[in-house]
C-alpha cells in the first residue's frame, strides 16, 4: 500500500493492522549514457513496493534526494550533505513513531547514503528504542554477485551503472534502461580513494565503473530476490545486522 495515497480517515487502522513503514531512499546524480538520473530512487521504489507486499507494509513518498558528494560535478547531480540527510531522516522517524509504526525499514537504492542512514538509526534507538529501525542495501548482494559477475570489480565496495546495477534495474525498471547506448568503461581506481576525499571525476569521464554492456535482466533477479529473502525474514523475524 502506498501511504501517500491513503486518506487521513482511514489510515490510521492500517497503521495499526502493519505497523511497518518502508521508506524508498535514492539520489539524483550521473548514472552513465544508458540509464536516468533517478536510478537510485526508482530502484528503491521498485525494491520497496516488491518487499511491501511480502510484508504488508504501507509504502511511504520516496526520499529523492542523496548525498552524492563524489559525483556532484557530475552533470545532472544534486548532492545533500550527511547531516541534512540524518536530521531529515531522524524528523521522520520521531513522526512514524508518534502514528503508530513500530517498525520502520529504510530502503536504499545508493550507497553514499548509507552513512547517514545508520547514524540516524542511531539516533532513533537512543531517543525512541521502541521503534525498530532498518537500513536496507540489498542484504546478501555481495555473495550472489561472486557467482554471476563476468567481469573484475573495479572496486571492492563501489558499484555504479555497471554489470551489477545496470542488470538490478533491467530486472526492476528495464524500461528505463537504453541499452543500445550501455558502455563498457573500466577506471582505475587507486587506493588513496579509500584513504583521502576523492571526487570520481578524477578517475572517469563516464561515471561507468565496469561493462555495462553485459548487464542481464537474470542477474538482477538473483541480486534483487536474494535480497528480498533475507529483508523479509529480518522484518519479520526480527534479525539484524550492525
Amino acid at each position: 500500500m502506498k501511504f501517500g495515497m491513503e486518506n487521513s480517515f482511514e489510515v490510521k487502522e492500517k497503521i495499526l493492522q502493519s505497523k511497518i513503514a518502508i521508506l524508498p531512499i535514492g539520489a539524483v546524480e550521473a548514472h552513465g549514457p544508458h540509464l536516468p538520473l533517478s536510478t537510485d530512487t526508482i530502484l528503491a521504489e521498485r525494491l520497496s513496493e516488491m518487499l511491501a507486499e511480502r510484508v504488508g507494509a504501507l509504502v511511504l513518498p520516496s526520499l529523492p534526494y542523496g548525498q552524492v558528494w563524489s559525483l556532484r560535478n557530475f552533470p545532472g547531480s544534486i548532492n545533500i550533505t550527511n547531516d541534512s540527510l540524518i536530521s531529515f531522516l531522524v524528523d521522520i522517524g520521531l513522526s512514524l513513531y508518534d502514528q503508530g509504526f513500530r517498525t520502520w525499514a529504510m530502503v536504499n537504492g545508493h550507497l553514499g547514503n548509507q552513512v547517514a542512514m545508520k547514524e540516524a538509526a542511531r539516533v532513533l534507538y537512543d531517543k525512541i528504542p521502541d521503534l525498530k529501525v532498518f537500513y536496507f542495501f540489498y542484504p546478501g548482494m555481495n555473495g550472489v554477485v561472486k557467482d554471476i559477475r563476468e567481469t573484475k570489480s573495479v572496486h571492492s565496495t563501489y558499484f555504479h551503472a555497471c554489470e551489477i546495477e545496470t542488470s538490478i534495474m533491467l530486472y526492476l525498471a528495464g524500461e528505463f534502461v537504453d541499452m543500445n547506448r550501455a558502455i563498457n568503461d573500466v577506471p582505475q581506481i587507486g587506493e588513496e580513494a579509500d584513504f583521502t576525499p576523492t571526487p570520481w571525476e578524477s578517475f572517469t569521464k563516464s561515471a561507468v565503473l565496469g561493462d555495462a554492456t553485459i548487464a542481464t535482466k537474470e542477474k538482477g533477479k538473483k541480486i534483487v530476490e536474494t535480497a528480498l529473502e533475507k529483508m523479509v525474514k529480518m522484518l519479520i523475524g526480527g534479525e539484524t545486522n550492525d
